[in-house]
């Protein structure tokens, strides 16, 4: 006889009586789902947004996936949950429209510093190759950094979005062309190593911890024994420099 889990007792008594005491129970049983969502994104936006802020706006949308999920069609709630609890917490970022003219002044800079260094020294450039290209401070150069990961929300999703799709996409095309598989496994795989070398350690320490260890931007300042604004930056520099090595081929890995 199969054994019925608690989430699961609860969606079966709610499918059939709306309770609002289960409801509320279900909730509970799916903030720890929210806190890894909210986890996942705080690492782009650094200290420019809180994240027991991302928690709260990231409840409503579990609360709109719970009030909208339809448990009889056999699909994973954790999955359908997941879009509904990071869309809400982006809308809500969004809504907000606090990014300063200044900030995006910088980043534009920055986008322009990183072009030119690419072209002179390639992907591989440091701290203080940028922060002497800006004309500042590497000190200055690591806060600008800090500033403008909540300018570049409007990527994150296309970066979530659009990652996960290519994926998807990707795993199709190898279940047609099985013969195929291993090949391009074994390409793909090569050229992320390759890709990786072009980092420093620290930025590829928070690219393994991020997406094969699948620790979130607190977790990672604890083991680096750095800062959490400091993982941000890492963060944003290691994926700038992977996007111009593996080209079209980024999103199948960072999705």
């Amino acid at each position: 006889m199969a054994v019925i889990d608690n989430k699961e007792r609860l969606w079966i008594e709610y499918n059939h009586s709306k309770n609002a005491v289960i409801r509320e129970q279900i909730i509970i049983e799916y903030v720890p789902l929210v806190k890894v969502v909210a986890g996942r994104l705080s690492i782009y936006l650094g200290s420019n947004v809180e994240y027991d802020d991302l928690v709260s706006y990231g409840i409503f949308g579990l609360i709109d996936a719970i009030d909208k999920f339809d448990y009889g069609k056999g699909i994973k709630f954790e999955t359908y949950a997941s879009l509904r609890i990071r869309g809400s917490i982006l809308d809500q970022i969004r809504k907000l429209d606090w990014i300063p003219r200044s900030v995006r002044q910088k980043q534009k800079a920055i986008d322009s510093a990183v072009k030119t260094l690419e072209k002179e020294v390639g992907p591989n450039y440091s701290d203080s190759d940028m922060a002497k290209e800006l004309g500042i401070s590497e000190d200055e150069y690591l806060n600008w950094l800090s500033q403008t990961n909540i300018s570049n929300i409007s990527s994150i999703e296309d970066f979530l979005e659009q990652g996960n799709e290519v994926k998807a996409s990707a795993n199709r095309s190898y279940a047609r062309i099985e013969p195929e598989r291993v090949v391009e496994e074994r390409e793909l795989k090569e050229k992320l190593e390759e890709a990786l070398d072009y980092l420093t350690e620290k930025e590829k320490k928070v690219i393994l911890l991020y997406y094969y260890e699948d620790l979130t931007l607190k977790e990672i300042s604890r083991v680096m024994e750095v800062s959490e604004s400091r993982v941000s930056q890492l963060h944003s520099k290691a994926l700038k420099k992977l996007k111009t090595s593996l080209g079209d081929e980024f999103e199948v890995f960072m999705g």
